[in-house]
């Protein structure tokens, strides 16, 4: 057996893959771009037929990431994922799941902290024109879709792609049927912090180009 021990040879040899698993299915750039990184960060061809894009959805991000706008992320395993070194933007990257002020108003409102922290993210003034990517809560999903559709937020693009049993297809649903603001999502239980990371990175990329 042969052993390719090369990064960039392992790399070029998965590309060349997964272009082979995608052939013929007629995708095309930006949103062909973000599956294929989908689909080698989880070495899962599923994704190609799971993936949804709202039309103008990738370029709308890549627009976003060029102007700096701000990246919100529920957990921060989705946030360690994001590769921002030598991005070319000056965009930050918030999660504030974390902070106590979230946890105390997750308590009060008897909700999750990734539900508040996304609240927090509105009344902080920071989802307009924002990229808000979920890859672990349902909940932080569907209060994000509440807050759009009930409160005027308007992320630039929405990358929804919670993993789970419960809530997680619902909450992706609901987001599929989204007509205020752009959005990639993946529909079904499968998603995840990978998947988030890896469809923001695959913009990040564009966006430099």
């Amino acid at each position: 057996m042969s052993i390719i021990s090369d990064p960039q040879q392992i790399e070029k040899k998965s590309f060349e893959i997964i272009e082979g698993l995608l052939a013929g299915k007629g995708l095309a750039s930006p949103d062909k771009d973000v599956i294929v990184r989908v689909v080698h960060a989880t070495a899962d061809p599923d994704f190609a037929d799971a993936m949804r894009f709202s039309p103008g959805a990738a370029e709308a991000g890549i627009a976003a990431l060029r102007a700096g706008c701000a990246v919100i992320t529920d957990v921060k395993m989705l946030k360690s994922g994001i590769s921002m070194v030598n991005s070319g933007t000056p965009s930050e990257v918030f999660c504030f799941i974390s902070d106590d002020d979230t946890a105390d108003s997750a308590k009060e409102a008897g909700t999750t902290r990734a539900a508040a922290s996304m609240r927090k993210a509105h009344e902080m003034g920071l989802l307009n024109g924002a990229i808000v990517a979920i890859g672990n809560a349902p909940t932080a999903l569907f209060e994000l879709i509440r807050l759009v559709q009930e409160e005027g937020a308007r992320p630039a693009l929405v990358i929804g792609v919670p993993v789970g049993f419960v809530g997680a297809a619902e909450s992706k649903e609901e987001l599929a049927k989204v007509t205020e603001v752009p959005f990639i999502t993946c529909l079904g239980k499968k998603g995840g912090s990978p998947v988030g990371a890896s469809a923001l990175n695959a913009l990040i990329k564009l966006a430099k180009s």
